[in-house]
């Protein structure tokens, strides 16, 4: 595995709609364990193709919850329902020192291909739900704060600054609990 650059905005490619992946080959599979490595490294909860400055609808999700999925690898994901409404502060990689406050839906279900191109679906809410809009919408060519209101500067002495420089941080302890189904199962 490998640490990839992460893209900072106003790199174009965040603002492009990223094309579907057509076959999971190998190269897709290093693609995501790397993203994976990268994210963790940041450190991060969620990242998405184009923020390592690939075109592709992949992404990597871990809301490290202890009753949350764990990582999440997903190819091709797509929001299939939506249900009520959060407002959640959100930060992120590609636009580091930010944040600011993202009103989402408070349910999700996603579905999406594996790394082995099973089809799943997620059933999410909470943290889980708020990070898989987020990074869906990297894939649209959507940044959040394109949808943030009250976006400000995280200062070295917020106490907002400990929560998160990456991806979205809880406006309370959230549990993330999420069903994940696979094809056939």
């Amino acid at each position: 595995m490998a640490l990839l650059p992460i893209v900072l905005d106003p790199d174009p490619v965040l603002r492009k709609k990223a094309k579907p992946v057509q076959k999971i080959s190998t190269s897709i599979r290093k693609l995501l364990d790397d993203m994976a490595e990268t994210m963790y490294a940041a450190p991060g909860i969620g990242l998405a193709a184009p923020q390592v400055g690939v075109s592709k609808r992949i992404i990597v999700i871990d809301v490290q919850a202890k009753n949350g999925p764990g990582l999440l690898k997903l190819v091709n994901p797509e929001i299939i329902h939506r249900e009520g409404t959060i407002t959640w502060r959100e930060g992120c990689l590609s636009i580091p020192g930010y944040l600011g406050d993202v009103e989402r839906s408070a349910l999700v279900r996603v579905t999406a291909l594996n790394p082995e191109g099973h089809k799943i679906w997620i059933d999410a809410e909470g943290l889980l739900a708020v990070c898989l809009q987020h990074e869906i919408d990297h894939l649209d060519g959507v940044l959040y704060i394109d949808k943030a209101e009250n976006i400000r500067e995280i200062t070295p002495d917020a106490p907002e600054s400990e929560d998160d420089e990456s991806g979205e941080a809880a406006p309370a302890a959230e549990s993330p609990d999420a069903a994940i189904k696979t094809q056939g199962g």
